[in-house]
């Protein structure tokens, strides 16, 4: 038995060695330029790391998280490489006899050969990656799978050293995904939102007037065809631009509920039309990013009509932002989702100026590189102190998420202020890059995080902008920030049922 093991053994050898040899003597044109600069490029994790740091900054919602379990992966996989893998096996590398000197690496690596730590951590980060951003995790599948085959290509491992450390990287991927899923089943908790017991049912939609956003991000038209064939009875108003306002305010004095269709920014005027007339609102997520309907728990139209035939609603608490003394008239602002003072605003109104020219894709580069570049921090009075901020965020709820503009909310009933600061100092750029690493730390000296039900905002700059909810406007002297408890009823699937 013995005998046969190490026949088996030595066969696998010489067959590993023998492909080994094939690849030295192959000619692989583009090889010689692109893949020994690509095995360098990985050489403890850079390449990745610049992925994951890439990702996060450009990607869409979604994509920070992805990059963060991406990177967890690859650590995963190549602390075991590195302690259990590397010490266990002591394979030696392969000798280069074969390999042409122009492929072969300028510093060989002194390490044990098997298994392969450049495939281990290429496949952990890759896997991590696909796992949650399938499109992100297929485009750079090809570079993974390069970054492999260059450390047979330049000499430094054999075949079946790839094969194993790519194998411990899918493993390493698929660990770090189901800890993180048990991690966020033990975080999650209970939503916190009152039942609107007095929320109507319309099981045909009568009484439900929709207002439609035309000009809002996504395709309106299919998803109207489910509106209209779920609640037939249900009027449906279409408008864009300056219409959208007027068109809120009276679809609100004749409905019993009223409906939005459209993004954050629509979504937020319905939701000043559905106060001042004391109607629920019904949300059909019809924008871009969707901030709101995503807490909220809609992912499409489907979801409100049938919130809406059976009288299921929650409600909600409503940011509001009311000039304060000196300030001008005393009218009443809302957010619902966040509110922001310094570099946000101006990303937005970048943004807001460039996309119909050139896209909001490179809108948004162009706008971040005109902040970063010509941003000053702004002056101002809280809560009777002197600050200086590169940017001050107030959120509708406690926000979860490292960052000063993080992303996700477990709740929309908490009516508290989720409040960040970035301090001035230094470079805009430097400073929400280094408050985006270190988190919500209450004691940094980059950025402070706190949860409050009330901010005062005295000695505003004349002309500093803020933003809420994806609109864009000009500050007053003076704010106070405060929160509505459950100020909005809003229909949702999973509320409980009208008691009649």
């Amino acid at each position: 038995m013995a005998d046969q093991e190490l026949t088996w053994w030595g066969a696998a050898a010489r067959w590993d060695r023998a492909l080994f040899d094939a690849v030295a003597r192959r000619h692989w044109p583009g090889g010689d330029r692109v893949l020994p600069r690509l095995s360098r490029a990985a050489n403890h994790g850079v390449l990745w790391g610049a992925a994951a740091v890439a990702i996060a900054a450009f990607g869409p919602a979604g994509a920070r998280k992805a990059a963060v379990r991406a990177s967890a992966s690859l650590a995963l996989a190549s602390a075991t490489i590195n302690t259990i893998g590397k010490w266990s096996v002591r394979r030696p590398r392969p000798l280069l006899e074969g390999v042409p000197a122009v492929r072969q690496l300028a510093t060989q690596p002194l390490t044990t050969s098997f298994p392969s730590g450049h495939s281990a951590s290429a496949f952990a980060f890759t896997t991590g990656l696909a796992l949650h951003a399938p499109l992100w995790g297929a485009a750079l599948a090809p570079v993974a799978v390069s970054v492999a085959f260059s450390r047979v290509y330049t000499g430094v491992h054999y075949p079946s050293d790839v094969v194993a450390g790519a194998a411990l990287g899918v493993a390493a991927g698929f660990a770090v995904r189901r800890v993180a899923a048990r991690a966020e089943e033990a975080r999650s908790v209970p939503r916190k939102e009152s039942a609107a017991v007095d929320a109507p049912a319309l099981p045909d939609g009568e009484g439900l007037v929709v207002v439609v956003n035309a000009a809002s991000g996504t395709p309106a038209a299919a998803g109207i065809d489910v509106l209209r064939d779920a609640l037939p009875a249900a009027e449906v108003v279409e408008c864009e631009g300056p219409e959208v306002r007027g068109a809120l305010a009276a679809a609100a004095s004749r409905a019993a509920v009223l409906g939005v269709w459209g993004g954050d920014g629509t979504i937020n005027a319905a939701a000043g039309a559905a106060l001042r007339a004391g109607v629920p609102l019904a949300v059909f997520p019809g924008g871009t990013m969707n901030h709101f309907a995503l807490d909220l728990g809609l992912t499409g139209p489907e979801d409100t009509c049938r919130a809406v035939a059976e009288g299921r609603a929650v409600r909600v608490a409503v940011g509001r932002f009311t000039p304060g003394p000196g300030g001008g008239p005393a009218e009443h602002g809302y957010f619902l989702n966040t509110f922001s003072i310094g570099a946000f605003p101006e990303l937005l109104r970048h943004r807001l100026r460039w996309a119909p020219r050139i896209g909001s894709g490179p809108a948004a580069l162009f706008a971040a590189w005109k902040v970063l570049r010509a941003e000053r921090p702004v002056p101002l009075r809280l809560a009777g102190r002197r600050r200086s901020v590169w940017l001050l965020f107030a959120g509708n709820g406690t926000y979860h998420g490292a960052g000063p503009v993080p992303r996700r909310r477990e709740s929309l009933g908490e009516a508290l202020l989720d409040v960040r600061l970035v301090h001035g100092g230094g470079r805009p750029g430097t400073r929400l890059l280094a408050a985006a690493f270190t988190g919500p730390l209450s004691r940094s000296p980059l950025h402070t995080a706190t949860s409050l039900r009330r901010l005062r905002i005295a000695d505003i700059p004349p002309g500093t902008p803020f933003a809420y909810d994806g609109e864009y406007a000009r500050c007053p002297a003076s704010l106070v920030l405060d929160t509505l408890p459950e100020g909005l009823t809003v229909y949702r699937p999973d509320g409980p049922r009208r008691v009649e």
